[in-house]
């Protein structure tokens, strides 16, 4: 796998010192994070399937890749790996959307109802050619860029580690998985953490964004409301 990373291309060293000082900013305090003990679990089906299997987490993540039926297929059949969008980040989107189309006196919107087009962009977003393990990006400090499902939108990825029980890089790993918004300057990209990395099923590598991210990479109501 890390031969398929060397043909990606990465940041330049100059970004490293403000993706730290961004990173530095976000650290978790919550105790149940520092006792978090990342393990790599392996479901029995396709990434489909483990979707499907965990009631209640991710509805409307399969609302909307039921609409989009290639996308379903994909999470069937190729070797993906899956930035896994909990219900919360889709309740968030959904949510700010319908606050604007109400003060332009605009019908709300469901995901049963939104813009096809638009949904194909943003969930292929957290669609990523190729299985992807957190450590496979360990070694790169500046993260590394991927490409996305379908239209091989450029992706960054960078591997961090908490600290945990007094230990300086001793808690679970996190892979903060960003929307650069084609621009090289880190402080216009869309960023979120994850919560959970290396759910391997039989054709991809799973990671679940933290639910504090909204859908879309903040783009949802831009795309959608029109």
């Amino acid at each position: 796998m890390m031969k398929n990373i060397k043909h990606l291309f990465f940041l330049p060293g100059v970004m490293a010192i403000a993706l730290f000082m961004i990173l530095q900013g976000c650290k978790k305090t919550d105790k149940t994070y520092y006792e978090y003990e990342n393990k790599i679990q392996e479901f029995d089906g396709n990434a489909l399937s483990y979707l499907q299997a965990q009631n209640g987490i991710y509805d409307s993540m399969l609302v909307v890749l039921k609409r989009l039926p290639h996308l379903e297929d994909s999470l069937k059949t190729k070797n993906l790996t899956v930035f896994a969008v909990t219900n919360k980040s889709f309740e968030t989107a959904v949510k700010n959307l319908n606050t604007t189309r109400k003060a332009q006196n605009k019908k709300p919107i469901s995901l049963a109802e939104a813009d096809l087009a638009q949904l194909d962009t943003m969930m292929c977003k957290y669609l990523v050619r190729e299985k992807f393990r957190s450590e496979d990006f360990q070694n790169y400090s500046d993260g590394a860029f991927v490409k996305s499902l379908k239209f091989g939108y450029p992706m960054h990825i960078l591997y961090t580690k908490a600290s945990a029980s007094g230990l300086v890089n001793g808690g679970p790993q996190i892979l903060t998985y960003s929307d650069p918004r084609n621009s090289i300057f880190v402080k216009f990209w869309q960023r979120s953490p994850t919560n959970a990395v290396n759910i391997a099923t039989h054709n991809s590598i799973i990671h679940v964004v933290a639910p504090g991210h909204e859908f879309g990479f903040n783009d949802f109501t831009t795309r959608i409301n029109k």
